[in-house]
């Protein structure tokens, strides 16, 4: 029997098809398309990596040097493929590891399936050698999880996971399979479909409801379109560009939205929320109509919830019903997909009401206008160090836009999202609700698998990278083309600045005062280290990183205490922002 069946074999045979637990896996994975895999070996899955051996022309397996880093680097593959990630960990230590990634997807509606080892089913209960009750750790930060009992039930189980994984609202699932299934017999008959009959995401809205919508979006006369990650993750974009340009609509994303409209658009507001442009938080909390699409009023995007957008109604679209009126009531809620419903609500629209709209925001737009010209995004130059501003200006004119730029959560996040304009959806890969440091760096690894010949950066700060930074091992064995640019500036940065403005400059802990020459952390990698300490140096070191073949860390030494503005203070409403 070959190593590898075709679902036209299996389907003519199916009782030839006997085959043990972690082949039985292996098999399903290819058929449900999964190319790559993502992982870290131990014990507990030990079968596994022997079946892998004999799938590795069909099944890739990428050995990350930790198991945070595997889970970052699939959530990067997801993120810019728009695929299901793929992870495999052992029992106990490799699966807790990997907490923090599986939290991360779950908050970030990231579509993972997470494959764990767990002991013999004998030995569960009973505290045996790197056991952990990993159903029970990530019931929390799981879309769903299962624990194996049976080796029949295993394929059933893996075709089930991909596709609570990828559809509705995305997110991670975990199968935790103990060492004796993977070790089982069982004939291998791959379902071809899947009936839950407790999980019917509905992808179409209701069409009275969309009526609804569109009634009150060609009424308003200040509207905004209030845009999220949901987008992306329907592939969404073309409806959302045709559906603002035909009503002339303001659009703000979420920082998980951007992207899904091109952000150098004269439509595009920019984003909102904590960091947000001051044009895109006036709109939205003077409009009359909010829009949205994808989102679920998250904490960092509303401010002091009593006091956003009192006087916007609100038509609130997701694919998940428990986002809506979870945060802010909706007037008109609409469940369903976000692509489905926006070419519902494009259907209904006639050249007649798009006119009459555009008419009707005329005034608005004016409104906006003077938002945009009273407080621009500006920040103060320096010919003696590289402000982090012009940093990411500088990377925007190198890359005209098109990279693909994964980052870590911090300061150096908020200023790409402040002034790099993404041109499309599945560039901008970050961490939004979990905050990891630490992710900007294996997501773009992952990426950069996916997608060899694409432009791969990872933009990040000096703490976040320490924290990953084991993973140029593996950008170096896989002969990845990723770029590394660190935007250092010897502190936490954000924590830094809330101790700066909140806590009488009491930098408690927050100054890096131990940081390895990462241009000799590099070299020992057998990477390529470059450095930039002064204006001058920027631009040369950049071109000269960017265009270097290979693994490239490029440490940017800028200003030490510049802080990131617009911000809206904790507790405080959007129109209270702090302009600098």
């Amino acid at each position: 029997m070959s190593s590898t069946l075709t679902q036209k074999s299996i389907a003519a045979n199916p009782q030839t098809a006997l085959m043990r637990g972690a082949q039985v896996l292996c098999e399903s994975l290819l058929l449900e398309g999964v190319d790559t895999v993502f992982g870290y070996p131990g014990g507990a899955v030990l079968h596994i990596y022997d079946e892998l051996c004999r799938v590795k022309d069909q099944l890739r397996h990428v050995l990350c040097r930790h198991e945070q880093g595997a889970v970052h680097m699939a959530e990067g593959y997801a993120k810019a493929t728009g695929k299901t990630g793929v992870v495999l960990v052992t029992s106990g230590p490799g699966a807790t590891n990997a907490v923090t990634g599986i939290a991360n997807a779950f908050l970030d509606s990231t579509p993972l399936v997470i494959i764990s080892g767990q002991v013999p089913r004998h030995m569960i209960g009973s505290d045996a050698f790197q056991e952990a009750d990993t159903t029970g750790i990530t019931r929390p930060c799981t879309k769903y999880n299962y624990l194996v009992k049976d080796v029949g039930d295993l394929a059933e189980i893996i075709k089930e996971a991909f596709y609570i994984a990828s559809t509705g609202r995305p997110g991670p699932v975990l199968i935790d399979i103990p060492k004796d299934v993977t070790a089982d017999l069982s004939p291998f008959i791959y379902p071809e479909t899947v009936d839950l009959p407790a999980y019917r995401p509905q992808m179409r809205g209701d069409q009275q409801q969309v009526g609804r919508a569109v009634e009150k979006i060609t009424a308003s006369r200040r509207p905004v379109l209030y845009v999220g990650g949901g987008v992306i993750h329907s592939n969404a974009s073309e409806e959302l560009f045709e559906f603002a340009e035909k009503l002339s609509l303001p659009i703000t994303p979420t920082l998980m939205g951007l992207g899904c409209f091109p952000s150098g658009h004269p439509l595009s507001l920019g984003m909102l929320g904590m960091h947000g442009t001051y044009w895109a938080n006036m709109a939205i909390s003077e409009a009359d109509l909010i829009i949205a699409l994808g989102v679920r009023f998250d904490d960092r995007v509303t401010g002091a919830l009593d006091k956003f957008a009192p006087q916007a109604q609100v038509v609130h679209i997701d694919i998940d019903p428990g986002s809506i009126h979870k945060n802010r009531r909706a007037q008109v809620p609409l469940v369903g997909d976000a692509k489905s419903v926006l070419q519902q609500m494009l259907d209904m629209l006639t050249d007649k009401t798009c006119s009459e709209s555009q008419s009707r925001v005329a005034e608005w737009w004016k409104q906006i206008d003077e938002w945009k010209r009273f407080a621009p995004l500006t920040f103060e130059d320096s010919d003696r160090m590289i402000m982090p501003q012009r940093l990411v200006q500088e990377l925007y004119r190198l890359t005209s836009g098109d990279a693909i730029i994964a980052t870590d959560v911090g300061q150096h996040q908020m200023w790409l999202a402040q002034y790099y304009p993404f041109n499309g959806p599945r560039q901008s890969l970050t961490s939004g609700g979990l905050g990891t440091m630490g992710f900007g760096f294996p997501a773009a690894l992952g990426a950069q698998i996916a997608f060899p010949d694409r432009q791969v950066i990872a933009f990040v700060g000096d703490g976040g990278f320490q924290m990953t930074s084991q993973e140029l091992a593996t950008a170096m064995q896989y002969k990845t083309d990723v770029k590394v640019v660190i935007m250092n500036n010897n502190y936490l940065g954000m924590v830094r600045q809330w101790q700066e403005l909140f806590y009488d400059r009491a930098y408690s802990h927050v100054q890096m005062g131990w940081t390895p020459d990462f241009v000799k952390l590099a070299e020992a990698y057998g990477a390529v280290g470059l450095r930039a300490t002064r204006p001058d140096q920027l631009r040369s070191v950049l071109e000269r990183g960017l265009s270097t073949p290979g693994v490239v860390v490029m440490d940017i030494l800028v200003s030490e205490e510049e802080n990131v503005y617009p911000m809206v203070p904790a507790g405080a409403g959007l129109k209270d922002m702090v302009l600098g």
